[in-house]
């Protein structure tokens, strides 16, 4: 069962040959309207706060603050690609970055090895839920509610409540806090991610594989695509960097506590299907969901400034999300009639192909 259809709604030459200014505008808006926001939320925050948004601290603090959600928003998008979802990329950061300190600190284990086992261990969660849709044929939105909710128990168990803590070595702690030019070094992995994510997902094969299982499954097994061994990869990928996510979320707090980690999955969740809406409006994209993250991060960033209570955040990430979704529901209706409209185009075309040929066959 399909928990999310995966489509595209990028305008073509030929239907904005035949539109109208207006028209054009209206076709292109969904495309572009969310990134037009964001730039419009800077500029306003920055004259309303002059003194503290626009300001290389407050640049430094989005950066550093956001990149995880960046992260797990990027490593939900993989398996939305294939028309499935992955919850366990909020659960399983609250059991990763528990795992990531207590085997440094209770074990003493080397902290390389322990990244490479925490790495694995994401991956494995990743091909257990892969196997779950795939091979049990769960729906992808049980199967990792319930792994996640296991990793959730595990990490209570593991804590029973308490705070992990201990002296950590300062190689594992710089994957978070090394700052090179000025800026946090988890932003030069969200954007190293996320250029390797759109090249694969843009121009390679197995990007074009998971659109194509997204939008039609039966077709693309059709077509000679092992659906189910691209899809068990997207969660193994999912997995392994909603692990990697564990890992900077432990070098960043440097304590482990069950009580940290699942607010991240909101956000996470909102960014991705907000990036559904957005440059290639329909279905799921890399710099969609950058984009969608950067929203949530200057809004809330700029209303926690002006003196937003506490609750504001997940109120926002809430709201955002309800909107996100009607939106992207939206862009696939725009879609079916964007679709429509090309094939009347296409006919008309060939009638008048057809007219010209047949004018002058009976000219003598």
């Amino acid at each position: 069962m399909q928990s999310i259809k995966s489509t595209a709604l990028e305008p073509t030459a030929v239907e904005l040959e035949s539109m109208s200014l207006p028209q054009k505008i209206g076709r292109l808006l969904p495309v572009y309207g969310l990134p037009l926001c964001t730039l419009a939320l800077i500029v306003i925050f920055s004259i309303a706060l002059p003194n503290t948004f626009p300001t290389m601290l407050n640049l430094r603090s989005i950066l550093g603050d956001k990149a995880i959600i960046a992260i797990l928003s990027l490593a939900a998008m993989i398996p939305m690609m294939a028309g499935r979802i992955d919850l366990t990329v909020g659960y399983g950061i609250v059991l990763w970055h528990i795992l990531a300190i207590a085997l440094q600190t209770q074990l003493g284990i080397d902290w390389r090895i322990v990244v490479v086992i925490v790495l694995l261990a994401g991956a494995f969660l990743g091909l257990l839920n892969g196997l779950l849709v795939e091979i049990a044929r769960i729906d992808s939105f049980i199967a990792t509610l319930g792994t996640g909710t296991i990793l959730y128990a595990l990490a209570l168990w593991y804590t029973q409540g308490r705070q992990v803590v201990g002296s950590l070595p300062h190689g594992f702690t710089q994957i978070y806090a090394w700052m090179p030019f000025g800026i946090p070094i988890a932003a030069f992995y969200v954007l190293i991610l996320a250029v390797v994510l759109w090249i694969a997902s843009e121009f390679l094969p197995i990007g074009r594989s998971l659109y194509a299982i997204g939008a039609n499954p039966r077709a693309a097994e059709l077509n000679g695509i092992p659906s189910r061994r691209f899809i068990i990869g997207a969660f193994v990928v999912a997995g392994a960097l909603g692990a990697f996510a564990g890992l900077l979320l432990a070098a960043r707090l440097r304590i482990g506590q069950a009580s940290v980690g699942l607010e991240y999955l909101l956000p996470a969740l909102v960014g991705a299907f907000l990036g559904s809406t957005t440059i290639k409006p329909g279905r799921v994209n890399v710099w969609g969901t950058i984009v969608g993250v950067a929203i949530l991060a200057v809004g809330i960033s700029g209303i926690q400034q002006i003196g937003g209570a506490f609750f504001i955040e997940p109120l926002f990430n809430g709201v955002t999300l309800l909107i996100a979704i009607g939106l992207a529901g939206y862009s696939q209706k725009r879609r079916g009639r964007g679709a429509r409209i090309l094939r009347a185009l296409n006919r008309n075309a060939h009638v008048e192909e057809a007219a010209r040929k047949v004018s002058t066959e009976g000219k003598p």
